[in-house]
């Protein structure tokens, strides 16, 4: 453990599976000001592969013990997140936790309450608010293209009729598609438009032998404005990324950010074409023809460049753990809203929501 950050800052990842191989270890190496340091894994020829020069270690608890190791990243499957956390925190480690931040509203709490204890960083990895079709329709909006938004609808769709066997796809707590893409697609709403008033959800098994929901519906309620979420493991056509409907008009955004097929492919983060998204926004005002926007290119290099300027005391945390809590409440609330199959508030306090507005506020 690091009694004080180092420069660069010595990073270390727990888990090496489809999040920390795909995702964290080529974006960590891309920031200046970090370096990975360490992977705990039980593939170590799998990560000595990829990371020759990277110190492996088989348990989490070794990661932990490291000396002068300042952060570490956990992209562990979802049930061990919260119990992970925790320990790294109390090793005196600042922490990203990949999303889902917890299982449980509860856990969220209890995390988020032992990082203020122990005076630590505790960031999620919400990287889709630098999708460039978010990013899009984020700046359209806020341009008043639309004016007033009056409804917007979200979608993610895959087709994957086979039920894998991997713990996604299982019936344990936090597993299913809910928690998997659930997290981007209620985190971006949060962004764009606050808590809501209240969720409904409807949840459904539809593949042979699934056995985490495959299908997900959510409904969030700002007032009269309201907010369609959409995903689906048997979706062979998928129809556009968002739509958003507003007293002045239309935004179309038809395709999704590339950059997760662009980290499959083995493009380096940075490399030319990293994030560029050539599928223009289209908006519809009344006219015969629609107005062509360039969407801006999406990068997740960001998130990780703004941990480390809040951890080096040049900035603020990107997803502060108010905000992962607040998230975990949406993504709780709703499981409950499926299961009762009626609209729900979000079960968060007072204080909870001045400090979620609070943290809006950077």
């Amino acid at each position: 453990m690091s009694t004080s950050p180092h420069w660069p800052l010595r990073v270390g990842l727990v888990g090496y599976g489809f999040a920390g191989r795909t995702f964290h270890a080529p974006l960590i190496a891309a920031i200046p000001g970090l370096r990975l340091v360490a992977i705990s894994s039980g593939q170590p020829e799998a990560v000595l592969r990829d990371w020759p020069e990277v110190t492996v270690t088989a348990t989490p608890d070794a990661l932990f013990a490291l000396p002068d190791l300042d952060m570490v990243v956990i992209a562990t499957p979802n049930t061990t997140h919260a119990d992970l956390a925790i320990a790294a925190l109390r090793a005196g480690l600042h922490v990203v936790v990949d999303k889902p931040f917890t299982i449980t509203l509860a856990q969220a709490r209890m995390v988020a309450q032992v990082a203020r204890e122990q005076g630590r960083f505790l960031s999620v990895f919400q990287n889709r608010r630098w999708d460039s079709d978010f990013l899009g329709i984020h700046t359209l909006i806020s341009n008043g293209q639309v004016g007033q938004v009056t409804e917007l609808e979200s979608r993610m769709d895959r087709f994957r009729p086979q039920v894998r066997e991997r713990w996604r796809e299982t019936d344990e707590a936090g597993c299913g598609l809910w928690f998997d893409l659930g997290p981007h697609m209620a985190d971006q709403a949060l962004q764009l438009f606050g808590l809501p008033d209240h969720v409904q959800a409807s949840l459904a098994h539809q593949r042979d032998d699934a056995r985490g929901d495959d299908w997900a519906y959510v409904l969030l309620t700002y007032g009269e404005r309201r907010v369609s979420l959409h995903c689906s493991l048997l979706s062979a056509w998928s129809g556009p990324r968002f739509v958003v409907h507003g007293t002045r008009g239309t935004v179309l955004k038809r395709k999704t950010d590339q950059q997760e097929n662009q980290l499959r492919s083995g493009m380096c983060p940075g490399d030319q074409g990293w994030g560029e998204d050539p599928d223009d926004l289209l908006v519809f005002d009344g006219s015969e023809t629609p107005r062509a926007f360039p969407t801006p290119p999406g990068d997740y290099r960001i998130y990780y460049a703004m941990l480390r300027d809040a951890i080096m005391g040049r900035g603020y945390n990107p997803v502060p753990p108010i905000q992962a809590v607040a998230l975990m409440a949406v993504l709780e609330t709703c499981v409950d809203s499926s299961q009762r199959r009626m609209a729900l508030p979000l079960p968060l306090t007072e204080q909870e929501q001045d400090d979620w507005h609070q943290s809006c506020q950077n």
